[in-house]
């Protein structure tokens, strides 16, 4: 049996989004999905883990996760995945910052785009592509071994805004219904911003998804 997955999570920069460190237990390789601002204490705490960085995993291209993506491939040199769909938000990801009044460097073009249902093995860990559009067009949910990686697809109590460019509230619904709460009740969901939950708490208290609010989904 192979050694459980480590995550190690970091809560970055003014909107306070999420990173996570991935990684097999005892291994050195590390994914890094979803680096946002302050891409130095994402250096750090790869560091800290005695880490080598192999890959950059988007869940979606909004600047609050991916402003250290720059950084990070000026450093090391590793491939970043991101869904196509998303693709326009990626190459705009310099004004995406300027328009919150922030700065930071373009990134390089993505070396690998997800599909729908892609299977993917990096640094010893299997990861399923998800497609769940809804906060962005191209955003996914990255699925390994009883987690998720939703980014801003589903929050603890909450799901992610849709008055965005590309944003749409009834797709985001029938996203995490199809894509997420269709995953085994006690799956960690590792969200985009605040604490993790499982899918068996969303799906039966969520107000979003549990028709609180007289949504149909």
């Amino acid at each position: 049996m192979s050694p459980p997955l480590e995550v190690l999570r970091l809560e970055l920069g003014p909107f306070l989004a999420n990173c996570f460190l991935l990684r097999r237990e005892g291994e050195r390789e590390t994914l890094v999905v979803d680096p946002g601002f302050e891409p130095e204490r994402v250096e750090d705490a790869i560091e800290g883990w005695d880490g080598v960085p192999v890959a950059i995993l988007l869940t979606h291209a909004h600047v609050d996760h991916m402003a250290g993506v720059e950084a990070l491939v000026r450093a090391h040199s590793i491939p970043v995945h991101l869904h196509p769909a998303d693709l326009p938000l990626y190459e705009a990801s310099a004004q995406q910052a300027a328009a919150f009044g922030l700065a930071m460097r373009q990134p390089p073009p993505p070396d690998e785009l997800f599909s729908d249902g892609q299977r993917l093995a990096l640094a010893g860990v299997e990861l399923e592509v998800l497609h769940a559009p809804g906060h962005s067009p191209g955003g996914v949910v990255l699925s390994a071994e009883g987690r998720a990686f939703v980014g801003d697809c589903v929050f603890a109590g909450s799901i992610g805004r849709t008055d965005l460019p590309g944003g749409d509230t009834a797709e985001l619904l029938r996203s995490i219904r199809e894509q997420i709460l269709t995953l085994p009740g006690d799956t960690i969901l590792h969200t985009g911003h605040g604490p993790d939950t499982n899918v068996q708490r969303e799906a039966s208290t969520n107000p979003f998804l549990t028709g609180a609010f007289g949504w149909s989904g």
